[in-house]
């Protein structure tokens, strides 16, 4: 019997989200939509950009926020991730205890360092971008596995950004072959367009011989296959999983299994903030898919999800909030 429904590694990022003017993205010299990787020193140039700007603090890291709302949609979840001995380790740690994730954190010893934190900025168009400092989990590695709860798993997640990390690759694929050695279903997000064009072959590394579950968004996925053709796209991510997911925004979805289509229409809504959106329709998704839905359900209940985030500003929902979608979804 499985223990978790999902077991996740990843990236642990403490998210402090700014809302910014066009302008002013353009005067920081960021990359719109994109996630960019930066040091100390380009950290605090950034900072002196927004200072005194509103501030939003939460927890974050892509995989993360996917299995904090898999856990607040009643899923158990592990997740595991490195943080250093700080307050905004802590501030990590306690939040993945809060949300009902279970965690290697509770029982490995914090490292020295500065834990990673990511800069959100978010323009008037709704769009993010990331400039992100690794930190503590630039040195993730396979200390941070627990196979015994790897081996009770439905799922095993590998965060695509894990590529830019040779010791958390190595971490990620080691952690795959654990889930394919007991027959552990293995998922991937491409995570990141910058992933695609720069580590490639991480990606690949972690894809293997093939997936049980593959996400990507539009961008991500013509640029894995440097196509724009839909059919295409679908042809060739299809080679690599046997289920596959592709968001598309206000388009919704597409999610191709066993050779079958399935296109599920967005929930109509007014984004002001897409951080997050695809972490928590694999969250989301992935619920459904360990709690008995259909494709086609678990589809509808993550478009809903991913909805209701990017409405407002923040990476993740309430655990109130997830459930009463939940709840709504089962009523319609």
């Amino acid at each position: 019997m499985s223990h978790y429904h999902l077991y996740a590694i990843g990236n642990a990022l403490v998210d402090t989200e700014y809302e910014v003017s066009d302008e002013l993205l353009g005067a920081m010299g960021v990359s719109k939509g994109h996630m960019t990787l930066i040091d100390t020193p380009q950290r605090a140039e950034l900072l002196t950009h927004v200072q005194g700007l509103h501030a939003r603090r939460t927890g974050g890291g892509s995989a993360g926020n996917t299995v904090v709302a898999l856990a607040q949609l009643g899923g158990k979840a592990f997740y595991s991730c490195r943080v250093a001995d700080d307050e905004l380790g802590s501030f990590y740690s306690q939040d993945l205890q809060a949300n009902g994730v279970a965690t290697n954190l509770t029982h490995t010893p914090a490292h020295e360092g500065q834990t990673g934190s990511c800069m959100v900025l978010v323009t008037p168009d709704a769009e993010r971008s990331m400039c992100t400092f690794l930190g503590a989990t630039s040195q993730l590695d396979a200390n941070a596995l627990h196979p015994p709860g790897i081996g009770k798993s439905k799922i095993y997640y590998m965060e695509g950004y894990l590529a830019a990390s040779p010791t958390g690759l190595e971490a990620a694929v080691q952690g795959r072959q654990i889930a394919i050695d007991h027959q552990v279903q293995t998922a991937l997000t491409l995570s990141d367009v910058s992933m695609i064009n720069f580590c490639r072959a991480g990606l690949q590394a972690m894809i293997g011989d093939g997936l049980d579950y593959l996400f990507a968004n539009e961008e991500e996925a013509q640029t894995w296959c440097g196509s724009n053709d839909l059919d295409a796209i679908i042809d060739q991510l299809s080679a690599l999983a046997k289920t596959v997911c592709l968001t598309r925004g206000p388009q919704g979805c597409i999610v191709v299994q066993g050779g079958q289509r399935t296109e599920v229409p967005a929930v109509p809504t007014q984004a002001v903030d897409t951080n997050g959106a695809g972490d928590m329709f694999a969250g989301a998704f992935l619920y459904g898919m360990t709690h008995g839905h259909t494709v086609a359900q678990a589809a509808a209940l993550a478009n809903r999800a991913a909805a209701a985030v990017v409405s407002q500003h923040g990476n993740r929902l309430t655990a109130a909030q997830l459930q009463s979608i939940h709840a709504a979804f089962q009523k319609a």
